[in-house]
């Protein structure tokens, strides 16, 4: 247990010495031994973790009521930073927002801390999914810290650039923004070792407005805009998480994950009532997944440092949101409602973020339309409540947070160096940057080429979808998928093209940037090399310790196989190679070479540069034609799910047998049955 709070407590060293430091030498001192220091106790932590297994960690009376003020009087200084930013740019929804949550809050703390017992029942847990989010936390967390000690200089050095050609002077928020990025790590930590929900909130707030923050780093007009978009959402969600710990506390039930797990299969009448936080829990990790019709928040945040991109996308904050409804997936079984809820939402979210990535044009905003899409596949899988499903979503968690944090730090590594981050702009991309283009196209293949861990473990949601027999959720996950292939096609063959004639221009990279580039592409290669590993030592027995039972998705023999193909391709991909010095000679481009690569002299005598482009199909698949409609599908779901909850009463929502809606002038019957799994095979 002192290494949890170590864990919990230790990045808050580095946070505030970044706030003190002076100079950048000092600065990345701090946070390559800060970094150093959380990836090395979060290691020690997985190894004496295999050691003993699965705890819960009772804390005293005394210390627990304690550290139960300590997170209200958090809670409450949160509202404060919120309403204080919501009058400083007269945002009304926000303030509105922020005196609901206060005022919540604040009625909360007044209801449970002075029933010290409430507290007491084992908070803090370590389990197998806990190890996992604490080894992908601290140690890809760390390495975007380290990251971002390099690329905030460019970053900056560009700011000062630009002030100058204004003739004004950019101000250094440089400690501030590392400063932030340290305490999202413990509050991360907070909310992967918290069984108390309290506590969980706690950090899950503190999360919130750390994005907010560093969302509106650069102070501009867009950034303000993202940022408060981003606020006003995820407060929603927290309201809602709120209200779920509210009603958990009015009816007598337990403020623990554990507990009310343990609750549902009481088959009492609070066993029953359970099915309305859990509702609502799950409607707040919705928003924190950045799913439909919540998911503008996630895109927004493409306006700020690449770090934050990073974070945010990987290992951090939208992992919080899958995280809870892993831990809450048993439940969605029992409670058909939150289910449907969860798997429809998700689906929807998958299919059609996938769609709406065709037609990016902007890395950064594909990279952000792939990570809402993979987070609706997630929660699909969750929202069915199987354990085949859990684990495909376990995996899907797992290489999506390596993979996408290693092509957003190469996307803001390769922006700074060439000037945009336009896959259009990405011409010679093996030749200007042939390191960093290796590792970026290892992130891509991560994401979407067989045998590479993200593909397999899509097999996976497909194994458990054809034995549950939804032909729905199968089609989608076809489609979806096939979608995804199509943008990570297209962007993968741009960066396959050689140009003789480009300037090597990634002799600049600091130092920091490659070590995080080359651990997290590591990383990726030990992660699908250690697939049979991380599935019979972790998330198998994960599954049998929640659901009773082992699946079988994949056989032994195929992750092998796995194992062997994913290390020749990282052979032969990452090993370098000389470019020949054989003389070239004139190519007929449809037309007279004018030299020796890709210019002619086309029709009309006119010089034409031979260039390959992409099809975006915006008109088909653009955001404003395709991300209404979805959020408005979305909203309807969450909505009926949420009335369902109050109209028809929690007690007959609780058994999946047919429901009965009655209203005031008609009744009508509902098999939750066929809502959840439509079309199903004989």
């Amino acid at each position: 247990m002192t290494l949890l709070y170590f864990l919990t407590l230790f990045p808050l060293v580095p946070a505030l010495g970044m706030l003190l430091a002076r100079g950048d030498r000092a600065r990345d001192a701090l946070g390559l031994v800060g970094s150093g220091i959380i990836m090395a106790v979060t290691v020690v932590v997985a190894v004496m973790f295999f050691g003993t297994g699965p705890q819960s960690f009772e804390v005293a009376p005394g210390t627990s009521h304690v550290l139960s003020i300590i997170s209200s009087v958090i809670d409450v200084i949160l509202c404060a930073v919120i309403l204080y930013n919501a009058r400083k740019y007269k945002s009304t929804l926000t303030t509105v927002l922020g005196v609901v949550q206060l005022v919540g809050s604040v009625a909360f703390a007044a209801m449970t801390l002075p029933a010290a017992e409430v507290v007491t029942a084992t908070p803090l847990y370590l389990d197998y999914m806990s190890v996992i989010m604490v080894l992908a936390v601290g140690i890809v967390g760390s390495l975007i810290c380290v990251y971002a000690l390099g690329y905030m200089k460019d970053f900056q050095a560009h700011d000062e650039h630009e002030a100058a050609l204004r003739g004004q002077t950019a101000p250094d928020r440089r400690p501030q923004f590392l400063a932030l990025m340290f305490l999202f790590l413990s509050a991360m930590f907070v909310i992967v070792t918290s069984d108390n929900l309290e506590w969980l909130f706690c950090g899950w707030e503190i999360t919130t407005v750390c994005s907010f923050l560093m969302i509106g780093y650069t102070r501009t007009p867009e950034a303000i805009k993202n940022a408060f978009t981003q606020i006003i959402l995820n407060m929603l969600g927290g309201i809602a998480f709120l209200a779920g710990l509210m009603f958990l506390h009015l009816n007598g039930m337990p403020l623990t994950i554990s507990g009310m797990i343990e609750l549902s299969g009481a088959g009492t009448t609070q066993s029953a009532l359970l099915v309305m936080p859990v509702v609502l829990l799950s409607l707040a990790a919705l928003t924190k997944a950045a799913q439909m019709p919540f998911h503008t928040w996630l895109l927004g945040a493409m306006v700020a440092p690449t770090p934050t991109s990073a974070l945010l996308h990987s290992s951090t904050m939208v992992k919080a949101g899958v995280f809870l409804m892993v831990k809450l997936s048993p439940l969605y079984a029992i409670y058909p409602v939150t289910g449907f809820m969860v798997t429809s939402v998700g689906a929807i979210t998958f299919l059609l973020a996938a769609l709406m990535a065709i037609s990016q044009s902007n890395a950064k905003r594909v990279l952000a339309y792939s990570t809402i899409s993979n987070l609706g596949l997630i929660s699909a899988c969750l929202g069915v409540g199987a354990p085949e499903a859990v684990w495909a979503a376990i995996f899907l968690i797992l290489f999506h947070t390596v993979a996408k944090s290693l092509l957003f730090l190469c996307v803001g590594t390769a922006e700074h160096h060439i000037g945009s981050r336009n896959i259009e702009d990405m011409d010679g991309m093996f030749s200007r940057m042939p390191h960093l283009t290796r590792l970026m196209m290892l992130g891509i293949m991560g994401m979407f080429v067989a045998p590479f861990g993200m593909l397999v473990s899509k097999w996976g949601a497909l194994v458990a979808f054809a034995q549950t027999g939804n032909v729905l959720m199968i089609m989608v996950l076809a489609f979806g998928s096939a979608a995804t292939f199509f943008f990570w096609g297209k962007w993968l063959a741009k960066l396959s093209g050689v140009d003789p004639t480009a300037q090597n221009v990634e002799v600049n990279v600091h130092k920091t940037e490659w070590m995080a580039l080359n651990t997290i592409a590591a990383l990726l290669i030990l992660c699908c090399v250690a697939f049979p590993v991380i599935s019979s030592g972790l998330v198998s027995p994960y599954l049998a310790m929640v659901f009773g039972r082992v699946p079988y998705v994949i056989g032994k023999d195929a992750m092998y196989l796995m194992v062997v193909i994913v290390a020749f391709i990282a052979v032969v991909l990452l090993t370098s190679f000389r470019v020949s010095n054989k003389p070239h000679v004139n190519v007929y481009l449809s037309g007279v070479g004018t030299d020796k690569y890709r210019h002619f002299r086309g029709s009309m005598g006119r010089e034409v540069k031979a260039e390959k482009r992409n099809w975006y199909s915006e008109d088909a698949l653009g955001e404003k034609r395709i991300g209404p409609a979805g959020s408005v599908v979305c909203c309807s779901i969450i909505l009926f799910a949420l009335l369902c909850c109050a109209w028809i009463g929690p007690e007959r929502l609780a058994m999946s047998a047919p429901s009965v809606l009655r209203g005031k002038y008609f009744e009508v019957r509902v098999s939750w049955a066929f809502l959840l799994a439509p079309w199903r095979l004989p």
